[in-house]
Parts: structure tokens; C-alpha cells; sequence
């Protein structure tokens, strides 16, 4: 699939305005993903220092939405731009919206993190969140890559990969109700362990969603609320 290049303007600013917004939704999306490792890091190991991190970043992650979001109305006043451009705006609009929610799934699995989670948190479901942690950050990781080259193909696998962590998420969630089901004292931290679980899987459910963005950025085409294989099947008849 070709790629989308941002043309030549009249207006060598409007250039620069545009390469500077990418760039800053690039290096908050760095931040968000390392909230994201260090989340996961925090609730696996029990490290105080982690969680403490990933909080303090979260309002450096909340200025930058607020910064982007400024510039992008900016352009929209003063350049009024047209068909590619617009959606790169319109993108960059949702896709912060979407980084800074990541952000906020992040802090909340941190602070559960510092809950007294040892006597439910079994070496195996630490193993469990260990993984599916990594399938997010790997999903964000190519995410922002895809937006970042415009390349739709790369997009359609982030949106393909956020099936593994709903298993993923799905094995999780049984071996709680089991333990639960066997001991009932464990309830109130499992709950705890569930909701942090939870946040993990939206935050994949957050990068599918910026995926989607990048294709329409791309393509023109809103494939929300749309299968994968319509989405796939609309891409192919495009690109014939």
C-alpha cells in the first residue's frame, strides 16, 4: 500500500506546522509507552518506584494533549486545510485524545499496583499480565510507527492484534473467577487484579482504535464499527 506524503505547500510554515504536530504526537505517544511498560512492570514486581513514575509522567502527558490540541486548532483557523491535510488534523485530534487515555488506563493500573496484591497475584497470572502487557506495547509501539509512516498495512495489524489480547485477557479474567470461586477471602484484591486486567485491555482496544484513524488518514475511509474483513475487503477494492 503506498504511503500518504504530506505535498508541498505554498506556504513553507504550513509545512513545518504540519511536521512539527506528527513529531509531538510522536514524542508523547514515547511517553505513553513507556507509563505503559512501567504500569505492567509496577503491578508484575511490586516496585513503588515504577507506579510513582508512571503517575508523575501522566500530567506531562495531559500538557501535551492540551498543547496539540491547541496547535491543531490553530491550523484549522489560520490554514484552513483541505482533503489530506484536514484528515492528518483530524487524526492527530483523536489520536492524542486516544495516547492521553492510555495514559490514564496506565496510572490506574499503577495505583493497584500499590494494593497488597502477593497472596492472589499467583506467579502464573503475573506471567499472564506479563504477556499481555507486551502484546499493548507492541501494539502501540507499531501504531505509532504506522501513523508515523502513514502505512496502512501496518495499521491493519495493530487492529488484527488487538484479537490476542482479548484472549489474553479472556484467560486472565477466568483463572480470577476460579480463584474467587475457591477462596473468598481472595475476592476484594482479585477484583483489584481484575479491574487492573481491565485497563490493560482497553489500552489495546485504545490503540485499535488509532489504528482506524491512521487508515482513514490514509485512505479517506471511516472503517469504525465496520469487521475486519469489511474493513480488508475495502482496502483491497481501493488499492485496485
Amino acid at each position: 500500500m503506498d504511503n500518504l506524503h504530506i505535498g508541498q505547500h505554498i506556504s513553507r510554515q504550513f509545512n513545518e506546522e504540519l511536521e512539527e504536530v506528527r513529531s509531538k504526537v510522536l514524542f508523547m505517544g514515547g511517553i505513553v509507552e513507556q507509563q505503559l511498560a512501567n504500569a505492567v512492570k509496577a503491578l508484575v514486581s511490586g516496585k513503588a518506584s515504577l507506579a510513582r513514575e508512571v503517575i508523575k509522567s501522566d500530567r506531562r502527558v495531559n500538557s501535551l494533549e492540551l498543547e496539540i490540541d491547541e496547535e491543531c486548532t490553530r491550523i484549522v483557523a489560520r490554514r484552513q486545510p483541505a482533503a489530506t491535510d484536514l484528515r492528518l488534523v483530524m487524526t492527530v485530534i483523536k489520536t492524542i485524545n486516544d495516547l492521553e487515555r492510555i495514559g490514564d488506563e496506565a496510572k490506574r493500573v499503577a495505583k493497584m499496583s500499590q494494593e497488597e496484591l502477593d497472596g492472589v497475584l499467583s506467579e502464573h497470572v503475573r506471567e499472564e499480565f506479563s504477556h499481555m502487557g507486551e502484546l499493548v506495547r507492541d501494539m502501540l509501539r507499531n501504531v505509532l510507527d504506522a501513523f508515523a509512516r502513514t502505512d496502512v498495512d501496518a495499521a491493519v495489524e495493530v487492529v488484527k492484534a488487538d484479537k490476542k489480547v482479548d484472549r489474553k485477557y479472556k484467560g486472565i479474567i477466568k483463572q480470577l473467577i476460579e480463584r474467587m470461586s475457591s477462596d473468598p477471602d481472595a475476592v476484594p484484591t482479585a477484583i483489584n487484579i481484575l479491574w487492573a486486567a481491565r485497563s490493560i485491555e482497553r489500552m489495546g482496544d485504545r490503540c485499535q482504535n488509532i489504528a482506524e484513524y491512521v487508515i482513514y488518514m490514509v485512505l479517506g475511509m471511516d472503517v469504525r464499527h465496520i469487521s475486519l474483513d469489511d474493513v480488508l475487503a475495502e482496502i483491497e477494492a481501493q488499492s485496485v
